[in-house]
């Protein structure tokens, strides 16, 4: 089997053992192509984020770096500015011919909440190698917003592969005459990916984005539609030049000129930081499910809502400029269902849209 596991085959990873965890499974925790992580009961305070290398257990380094434990099973708040490390539920043990990849979920993304999956005796972020036995554990920091979680949430989500599904710039070329992956007009394509670019135009007034507004409330990440977003957001409307300055340290929330299309039996995932196009990240929450922007799964004219925070210096952003890169894989298998179809999609058919939080 080449190609990202879809979701029936993440089942059978639990029927076979390669999957466990401590609590039974949600009915909803497999997607498309991709199986939703959640936190256990205890979480840490660390003093700064590391990896834990080739010859060390995250545990060993949490004996070093934790500042101190506490419980998440009555909810806990974890603060701006800080980083925690939580084990997580789930465990893996691998077949050797299957490797895993995580990314935060889109809503943990749009909340400016930075995650990222640790394995035993791993030297990279978010990567599982082929044959991994042994737990997982996600580093949380909240950048915007202070955040209320729980033993349960769900903040990260992660993808298994076999072989090399990436698709090359010929191939990826040929998927979009046959299925017409963005609406621009001439695709930009390369071994990197095909271009998405910034939306910034309309008449002076029209809305392009919201920027994240400081020392507010908290969220609750397991809520939905529970807080108001002129509490929460900043709206930005266009001045007429359709240019944007990103102030350093500032989290925007902004939306593709395209429309993406991710076919049923591909998968897709946006380069989160590319130093060609200039000093910011696009896209913390990456994944772009089967199904998603397709028109048979309710989704014709899907477009890429993007996570932006400039690197150090000020950054001017103009309408049409290309912000990051999309990136096709071949899926295993088709799933079994569909973004957008029978499913709670909260993001098939969108604009420019906050998280399922605010109202």
């Amino acid at each position: 089997m080449q190609g990202i596991l879809p979701d029936r085959e993440i089942a059978a990873l639990f029927q076979a053992g390669a999957l466990s965890s401590t609590r039974e499974r949600d009915g909803d925790q497999i997607q498309p192509a991709s199986l939703d992580l959640r936190l256990g009961p205890v979480a840490y305070r660390v003093r700064a984020s590391f990896l834990p290398g080739g010859g060390h257990s995250v545990e060993d380094k949490l004996e070093r770096f934790a500042l101190h434990e506490f419980s998440l099973e009555g909810g806990a708040v974890l603060e701006t500015g800080c980083v925690y490390v939580v084990p997580l539920m789930e465990r893996l043990a691998l077949p050797d011919h299957v490797r895993a990849t995580a990314n935060p979920k889109s809503s943990t993304g749009r909340l400016d909440i930075f995650t990222r999956v640790l394995a035993d005796h791993t030297q990279e972020f978010d990567k599982v190698p082929a044959g991994y036995r042994g737990p997982l554990y996600l580093e949380i920091s909240p950048r915007t917003f202070p955040i209320l979680v729980r033993e349960g949430s769900r903040l990260s989500q992660i993808r298994f592969r076999c072989g090399e599904p990436t698709l090359s710039a010929s191939e990826l070329t040929e998927l979009h005459e046959l299925a017409r992956l963005t609406t621009a007009e001439a695709a930009n394509i390369s071994d990197a990916g095909i271009a998405l670019s910034i939306d910034l135009s309309g008449d002076a007034g029209t809305l392009v984005g919201y920027r994240g507004k400081r020392h507010t409330g908290l969220v609750d990440v397991d809520r939905r539609a529970a807080y108001p977003l002129a509490d929460y957001w900043e709206p930005i409307a266009r001045r007429g030049t359709g240019e944007l300055v990103l102030d350093p340290d500032e989290f925007y929330i902004l939306v593709s000129k395209e429309a993406v299309h991710v076919p049923p039996d591909h998968a897709a995932e946006m380069t989160p930081f590319d130093p060609l196009v200039g000093e910011f990240r696009v896209h913390y929450a990456g994944f772009f499910d089967p199904g998603f922007g397709h028109s048979q799964a309710g989704g014709a004219g899907s477009r890429a809502v993007l996570e932006v925070r400039s690197h150090d210096v000020p950054f001017i952003l103009e309408d049409g400029q290309i912000v990051g890169r999309l990136v096709y894989e071949r899926m295993a298998a088709r799933p079994d269902r569909l973004y957008g179809a029978d499913l709670a999609s909260n993001y098939q058919a969108q604009g420019l849209k906050l998280s399922k939080h605010f109202v």
